[in-house]
């Protein structure tokens, strides 16, 4: 098949049930062309074509093009500091079934064995039809895969290792393709050049994914949020999430940038915080440090929080019922936060931002706390039109996983056809 069946495939994925007339117009061939190249996907088990639903006008009734029932999926996989979750995402950004459970223990070895034991379980009823892996964890990812997540002690983690050895050579199932070298994808090794795959293992003889990303989840979710929401259409939209910490990531025309390592979008190690206090990787005055849950019990006169997304939501509603003290300290963080965006806005140059995880929650809260600090920090030529200060469209636990399956079928289509 040629360039033109992934154009295809892209356009479905990006408007599932799009007409087969208005494809063809969207890709700029004729109808005779377009009823050719639906034809050799459907025969792929690639898409399907339904009758579309009856619009009134006159002329002959078109059809619309949907995924194949038995076609592609991709596995998209959320890593938190609490708990895990997996989702099946079909073409078209559907998800086809998904699990998820709480850590029982947050070492990395522990939270690896009970990942992999899942994907074991999920490939026996899946396995040949999963052809591509997106992963996200609350950490900064290098194109050779490897995590590093300071907050949560995960140091030198290969990410790849998430894979179960055991799927090696098994015919159709990921893993057995070898490390996919792709040209500008979130985490994707280089080991090969753009377009080629190997049928190599790893060093510890473990077999490297046909298509596996790997990312920061909240480089993911802004991935997510410029393709599937709030940020969609923006030509240059910073996205901000808060959880253990802060993240983000800067999206130009609809692509993230991550930098000559893959740690763009550290934001909140920038240093807008406090100077005498230290954060876990290794600086002083980070922004998430004056953001996030352990900010909060700082201004509150409390130890450190064991689970600090869950503590933060709890002040937080606190203040939103009007008690005192936790109003006084969610200010306080909404102010930092505001200043931190000004200070974004002035140096990058935005037209859109998104806040995602604990910020949905502080703009509800204190939407004038945030809203008087960034302007106050935005030079005058901002002043005029700000960008707009808007929350996350996709939810806490969907921005990054989306944002994983959405980099995993980028990589894959151009491998369908």
């Amino acid at each position: 098949m040629t360039s033109r069946s992934t154009e295809l495939l892209r356009v479905v994925h990006h408007r599932p049930g799009v007409t087969r007339a208005d494809a063809a117009r969207l890709l700029g061939v004729g109808t005779g062309a377009a009823t050719e190249l639906v034809t050799k996907l459907s025969r792929a088990s690639l898409l399907i074509q339904a009758p579309a639903a009856p619009s009134g006008s006159r002329g002959r009734p078109t059809t619309v093009l949907l995924p194949h029932p038995a076609g592609p999926l991709v596995l998209a996989l959320a890593i938190t500091h609490e708990a895990w979750r997996i989702d099946l995402v079909e073409l078209g950004g559907a998800t086809a079934a998904s699990w998820s459970q709480r850590h029982a223990a947050t070492g990395w070895d522990e939270v690896r064995a009970a990942v992999t034991a899942a994907i074991s379980t999920i490939l026996i009823e899946y396995g040949p039809r999963i052809r591509a892996a997106g992963v996200s964890v609350p950490g900064t990812v290098s194109r050779t895969l490897q995590l590093d997540a300071s907050t949560a002690g995960w140091h030198d983690v290969d990410l790849t290792t998430l894979w179960p050895a055991e799927t090696a050579g098994v015919s159709g199932v990921l893993g057995v393709s070898g490390v996919l070298g792709v040209s500008g994808v979130l985490g994707v090794s280089g080991a090969l050049s753009p377009g080629k795959t190997a049928g190599v293992s790893g060093p510890d003889g473990r077999p490297r994914a046909g298509v596996f990303v790997a990312g920061n989840d909240a480089t993911l979710a802004a991935t997510a949020e410029s393709r599937r929401g709030a940020a969609t259409g923006a030509s240059v939209a910073l996205h901000l999430r808060i959880e253990a910490g802060l993240g983000g990531a800067v999206v130009e025309d609809g692509r993230p940038v991550i930098g000559a390592r893959g740690a763009a979008g550290e934001f909140g190690h920038m240093p807008f915080g406090d100077p005498a206090i230290r954060c876990p990787c290794g600086a002083s005055g980070c922004w998430g440090t004056a953001v996030d849950g352990t900010a909060l019990a700082r201004l509150l006169n409390q130890p450190p929080p064991r689970d600090e997304v869950t503590y933060a939501r709890r002040v937080i509603t606190a203040a939103a019922r009007g008690d005192e003290a936790e109003l006084a300290a969610v200010r306080a963080v909404g102010a930092a936060l505001g200043r931190g965006i000004a200070g974004l806005v002035n140096g990058l140059d935005a037209d859109l931002v998104t806040l995602g995880g604990l910020g949905v929650d502080l703009l509800a809260t204190v939407p004038e706390s945030i809203e008087a600090a960034y302007r106050d920090g935005l030079m005058l030529i901002h002043r005029d039109a700000p960008p707009p200060v808007l929350p996350a469209t996709l939810g806490d636990d969907e921005g990054p996983i989306a944002g994983a399956a959405e980099e995993a079928w980028s990589a894959l289509l151009p491998q369908l056809t």
